[in-house]
């Protein structure tokens, strides 16, 4: 993997630089099943629509799900995106 300045990035040492979250979102009675998947789907990159609409149950029966996890950096972006958009967030997890 290339950064911008070309230079190679060792996999293990960024692993260990920047740490892994998860991004958890909780079940609420104010939120409909297709604005929750629409927000999962404009949101989270490469988020297909059957799996928005399978977390988007999961929540509902389980009570929360984890729809993303990575870079903390990341994470916290659509941490704050998916909770502008009025969906119910649980803190971020680091891993």
């Amino acid at each position: 993997m290339l950064n911008s300045l070309g230079t190679v990035l060792d996999p293990k040492k960024s692993k260990a630089k920047y740490p892994e979250a998860r991004v958890i979102v909780l079940d609420d009675n104010f939120n409909t099943f297709q604005h929750v998947a629409n927000c999962l789907i404009t949101i989270i990159p490469s988020m297909s629509e059957k799996r928005a609409w399978d977390l988007t149950i999961k929540v509902d029966k389980t009570g929360s799900a984890e729809v993303w996890r990575g870079n903390l950096e990341q994470a916290e972006l659509y941490h704050e995106q998916l909770f502008s958009k009025g969906l119910t967030m649980a803190p971020i997890e680091k891993t």
